[in-house]
C-alpha cells in the first residue's frame, strides 16, 4: 500500500458515498509519487475511471460542497484545467492561482505557509511547483490531501496514470506490449513517473533520447530490475517494433544552459515518413504541449491518440478526486 497521512480527516457530511469495492484505502491520501502505488491500486483507479466516463458526460453532485485548490507555481493549461474540469463535473468547486506572480509568494511567503493557509479554504490541494520535492514537502505541512500536479523535473504521477489508462483503453492491455519513450528523458517529469509505472507490468521498454538527455540514473536502476529496458539514441529500427510511441518535447525551460538546448532541439520528429514501417495498430501518445516533434500531418492518421489523452485525463482525475475525498470506496 502507498503512503496514507494519518492526521488527515475529510468531512463527509453532505457527500453522497458511492461504494464500488473494498480492500483498498484511498480516502485522505496524498498523491505524490507513482512509486507509492501498487499495480492493484492503479488497476482499481482505472476501474473507477471507467465508471466516470458517463458521469463526465452528464455531470454529478458526488462532490457537491467540496473545494479543490489549484496552486500552480508554474505555467499550465492542460493539467490545471483538467483538474478544474474534473472537480466541476463531480459537482465541486475550485479556487487557486495559475502563476506565482499573482500569489503571496511574490511577497516572500514560503510554500509551507501557503499550504497551511490554503488548507483552511479547501478540502484538497493540487500543486505544481518548479522545485523537486515540493509536493512531498507540502504534504508534510498540509492537513488536507496534496495531489502532485508536477514537481520540477521529478515526477508527474497523475499524467502517468492517465497515460496508462489511455494505453489500456486503446490496446486492451499493458502486459505484453513494447513501448518506446522518445525525447527528453532527463528533464521530462512525465516519463519518470511513467517508467516507474511501466515497471509494474510485464512489458518491454525502449528509451530513445539524445546522449545528454538519457533517462535519469535512479529511474533506470529501479526499472531495469523489473522489466527489459533498451536505450537508443536513434529511432531507426525502433518504430517497426513497438506498439506505443510516447513522444515528448525537449524541455527548454529546464536547461541551465541555452547553448545545450540548441544542440538537442529538434532531435526527433515523427512524420509520415517515420511511420512508413509502423505496425498498423500503433498508437502515438504525447503529454502535450508539442512543439515540432510530431508533424501536424500525423494528427489525421489512425495512430494519433494524444488528444484522446486529454479527455482521459479528466476521467482519471475525477476518479482520484472521488476516491481521495471518500465519495467512492
Amino acid at each position: 500500500m502507498g503512503h496514507v497521512t494519518a492526521n488527515k480527516e475529510l468531512s463527509r457530511s453532505g457527500t453522497k458515498v458511492l461504494v464500488l469495492g473494498v480492500g483498498l484505502e484511498f480516502e485522505g491520501r496524498d498523491i505524490i509519487s507513482i512509486k507509492d502505488f501498487s499495480r492493484e491500486e492503479i488497476d482499481y483507479i482505472f476501474k473507477i475511471a471507467q465508471t466516470m466516463e458517463p458521469v463526465a458526460a452528464k455531470g454529478s453532485d458526488l462532490l457537491r460542497g467540496k473545494i479543490l485548490a489549484t496552486l500552480f507555481f508554474e505555467p499550465s493549461t492542460r493539467t490545471r484545467l483538467s483538474f478544474e474540469a474534473a472537480m466541476h463535473k463531480l459537482g465541486g468547486s475550485t479556487i487557486g492561482f495559475a502563476e506565482a506572480e499573482i500569489a503571496s509568494v511574490k511577497k516572500g511567503e514560503n510554500l509551507a505557509d501557503t499550504v497551511r493557509t490554503v488548507e483552511n479554504y479547501a478540502d484538497l490541494i493540487a500543486l505544481r511547483h518548479p522545485l523537486e520535492g515540493a509536493a512531498r514537502l507540502a504534504a508534510e505541512f498540509s492537513k488536507v490531501p496534496i495531489i502532485n500536479g508536477g514537481s520540477g523535473a521529478e515526477e508527474h504521477p497523475t499524467q502517468a496514470l492517465l497515460d496508462l489508462y489511455t494505453i489500456k483503453k486503446e490496446k486492451g492491455k499493458i502486459d505484453g506490449l513494447k513501448i518506446a519513450l522518445i525525447g527528453d528523458l532527463r528533464y521530462g517529469r512525465t516519463v519518470h513517473s511513467l517508467a516507474y509505472a511501466f515497471s509494474l507490468y510485464n512489458m518491454e521498454l525502449y528509451l530513445v533520447s539524445p546522449e545528454t538527455l538519457k533517462m535519469r540514473r535512479e529511474v533506470l536502476q529501479t526499472i531495469k530490475e523489473k522489466i527489459p529496458v533498451t536505450e537508443k539514441t536513434s529511432l531507426e529500427r525502433i518504430v517497426p517494433q513497438v506498439d506505443v510511441l510516447y513522444v515528448t518535447r525537449i524541455q527548454k525551460e529546464r536547461f541551465p544552459d541555452p547553448a545545450e538546448y540548441a544542440k538537442v532541439k529538434g532531435s526527433y520528429k515523427i512524420d509520415l515518413e517515420t511511420l512508413k514501417e509502423a505496425k498498423e495498430d500503433l498508437i502515438i501518445l504525447h503529454p502535450l504541449p508539442r512543439v515540432d516533434e510530431i508533424s501536424a500531418e500525423v494528427d489525421k492518421t489512425s495512430y494519433a491518440r494524444y488528444f484522446q489523452q486529454v479527455w482521459n485525463g479528466i476521467v482519471v482525475r475525477m476518479a482520484l478526486l472521488a476516491l481521495i475525498s471518500g465519495a467512492v470506496k
